[in-house]
């Protein structure tokens, strides 16, 4: 394949967004991040494990994780093909983390698609999840275009970056098997970072700057942008349930709802409604409720409380914030603008 790095240096190609860095690159790099998913040695290991695998993995979505760890390569004055290996990782733990959350959550549509786990059944939908972690930190491990010194570090960002995320799965399902209605805003805010934050900004973001060669400062501020603009981006993907657009729709609508998830609108909800209203969103949260009317009963509850737009504009203040600071620690660069525009993205994107 040809060089990453040359792919994203293409002036005639160049974006001035990141939503346009998404459209364009997204393509190529999916074809990048699967060509590390492996074959195997007999017809029916294809068959039950990496056939699948692969068809899942090709339903790719925005590939932003991979990206995000590029640009952050080359915001620091790094080489974006030596982070391939990671960027491609990365891509993998995701993939890894959706099929075992659909399991999990009992789902039904990812990206549009029957889930993993219905059309493959749970057992090699598990082992399929299994394969996507193994090939973490193997892949990294086999690089022979990264130093041992960086390897090591690369797989210590890994290895944290699945415990946070595990650790916020934790937090998720334990409140939600346990009907735990008690759960604050701080409570909400410490499970959305270990879930989300860390992998879907942190981690990408730190690890393209170790592997770029940038400084201690720039790795850090590098990983605090990535913890904020990733928690948006979780509570911005939670608004986007409850009231995205037409093509939301035909995904997983308001499936938060029937799942009873602990949303920063449902969590602040529960703290600002009373009596036979804050009772009535537990029984709906409590009930798996899928009847529309139902839910929009549920939505009309958390816009009474003021919740939605509390958690919209929390959102907002993150990025905001988040922005001003990155300006101060990165030198002046495309890349950093691409990065800067990745914010306003996490909380304005439609779905």
């Amino acid at each position: 394949m040809e060089s990453i790095a040359k792919i994203l240096s293409d002036a005639d190609n160049r974006p001035t967004t990141f939503e346009e860095y998404l459209d364009i690159y997204a393509p190529q790099v999916g074809k990048l991040v699967n060509s590390y998913i492996p074959r195997g040695t007999h017809d029916d290991i294809n068959r039950y494990l990496y056939d699948p695998l692969l068809t899942y993995s090709e339903n790719g979505g925005k590939r932003h994780r991979p990206l995000i760890c590029f640009v952050a390569c080359q915001a620091v004055g790094g080489n974006a093909d030596i982070a391939v290996t990671a960027a491609a990782a990365i891509e993998h733990f995701h993939t890894a983390a959706l099929i075992h959350d659909d399991i999990a959550d009992e789902a039904e549509l990812r990206r549009g698609k029957p889930c993993l786990h219905l059309t493959e059944g749970i057992p090699l939908a598990l082992n399929m999840g299994d394969l996507a972690l193994s090939l973490v930190n193997g892949t990294v491990i086999a690089d022979p275009n990264l130093n041992d010194r960086v390897k090591v570090r690369v797989v210590n960002e890994l290895i944290n970056m699945t415990k946070r995320t595990v650790e916020g799965q934790a937090l998720d399902l334990g409140w939600a098997r346990d009907a735990r209605y008690d759960i604050t805003v701080e409570d909400y805010l410490v499970m959305a970072t270990c879930k989300t934050a860390h992998y879907s900004g942190a981690t990408p973001l730190a690890v393209g700057a170790i592997i770029g060669g940038g400084t201690e400062s720039e790795i850090e501020a590098l990983r605090n942008y990535g913890l904020d603009t990733g928690l948006a981006f979780q509570i911005q993907d939670d608004l986007l349930n409850l009231i995205g657009n037409e093509e939301r729709v035909k995904k997983d609508f308001r499936s938060d709802i029937t799942e009873g998830k602990r949303t920063l609108m449902v969590v602040r909800a529960l703290q600002t409604l009373d009596g036979k209203k804050r009772e009535r969103l537990v029984e709906i949260l409590s009930s798996r409720e899928k009847d529309p009317e139902v839910l929009d009963e549920a939505v009309g509850l958390m816009e009474e409380s003021g919740s939605i737009g509390y958690a919209r504009n929390y959102a907002q203040s993150l990025t905001s914030i988040a922005k001003n600071r990155l300006v101060d620690m990165i030198e002046p660069s495309d890349a950093r603008d691409i990065l800067i525009s990745m914010a306003d993205w996490f909380v304005n994107r439609l779905r």
